[in-house]
């Protein structure tokens, strides 16, 4: 496949996303006519959209280059936040929290704790002569992911009904918010997990060669693998608590975009922010026309109706395919 200049295809990217923020904005199922903008009786039907737009955007953009940073650093086309289980752990803590302690204690706080604990667990694991072994941690993260399934199916299934569709409506994934608090948190732990990312870029494209290269190249891979793993917990924990458990896009858009850029993370890590944020935000837009009703489809539906095929794909195709 032909490469695009990254500087064109960033341009693209961010004019896309204007456009589909302001069609975002007027466009659902109470559709608001341009002229009628400043007229108060939409005002608060335009601050929700705003905040879930915004939500949406910085989500995708966290689950992308946290994909990114998993890739990398495991030189394996498979690892995203939601394969190794950061996901699940983190849903897990939300979970506990949304149905013992929500009155007294913050599900984000447990949410956050759990993605944190999950990826410390997954690395002890994963560890061989006191080293994290790629395809050990690959192996860790799918076996921790269905344990913390399984331990969120078992307190879901005995818990009051009054309950359980709240639940579960969560960790289907849901972008629908109404206070700009939660947005605000999730956005500024993004823009602080990317310009950290950005930093590392070039100690990821030393690593993507291997490891023995990497430290050739002067990389104190340890080092470089324990921060970048913490900053790819802590956003999608943050992410997670807010909005439940979203699967794929992690997955998805670092190989559609280094396929179209390449395996230059500086520019690879950019891409991924910007077309992430662009994806989750067409697929909430999608969620909200779909369905002729009220409810919107749950925006992690919609991403693993999408995710599920790709993953086959990915699956089909030799390893080395997305590293040269």
């Amino acid at each position: 496949m032909k490469r695009i200049n990254p500087v064109k295809f960033i341009i693209f990217l961010v004019l896309c996303l204007v456009i589909f923020i302001i069609l975002g904005l007027f466009v659902g199922k109470v559709n608001i006519p341009l002229s009628e903008t400043l007229n108060d009786r939409y005002a608060d039907i335009l601050r929700l959209r705003l905040l879930r737009i915004v939500l949406a955007i910085a989500a995708g953009a966290g689950l992308s280059f946290s994909g990114v940073i998993l890739q990398a650093i495991l030189r394996n086309p498979l690892a995203e936040p939601y394969i190794l289980g950061i996901s699940s752990g983190a849903g897990f803590g939300a979970v506990i929290g949304l149905l013992f302690f929500y009155s007294y204690m913050s599900p984000s706080v447990l949410a956050f704790t759990g993605g944190i604990l999950t990826i410390v667990l997954v690395s002890r694991l994963a560890k061989l002569d006191n080293r994290i072994s790629p395809e050990n941690m690959i192996i860790s993260g799918i076996l921790v992911n269905a344990f913390f399934s399984s331990l969120m199916m078992f307190f879901i299934s005995n818990i009051s009904s009054a309950k359980v569709h709240s639940v579960i409506w969560w960790l289907l994934g849901n972008l629908q918010v109404y206070k700009g608090m939660p947005v605000a948190i999730v956005t500024g732990t993004v823009i602080f997990g990317f310009f950290v990312t950005v930093f590392f870029s070039k100690d990821m494209n030393a690593m993507s060669l291997g490891e023995e290269e990497a430290m050739h190249l002067g990389v104190n891979i340890e080092r470089v693998k324990k921060i970048l793993l913490l900053i790819a917990a802590l956003v999608t924990s943050v992410i997670v608590s807010t909005c439940g458990i979203i699967g794929f896009v992690g997955l998805m858009i670092p190989h559609i975009v280094r396929r179209m850029l390449g395996p230059d993370h500086r520019s690879l890590v950019i891409g991924s922010f910007l077309m992430g944020g662009l994806f989750l935000l067409l697929c909430d837009i999608g969620s909200r026309l779909i369905l002729s009703g009220p409810s919107d489809i749950p925006i992690g539906v919609v991403t693993a109706f999408i995710g599920v095929p790709f993953f086959v794909y990915i699956l089909r195709k030799s390893r080395k395919v997305y590293f040269k």
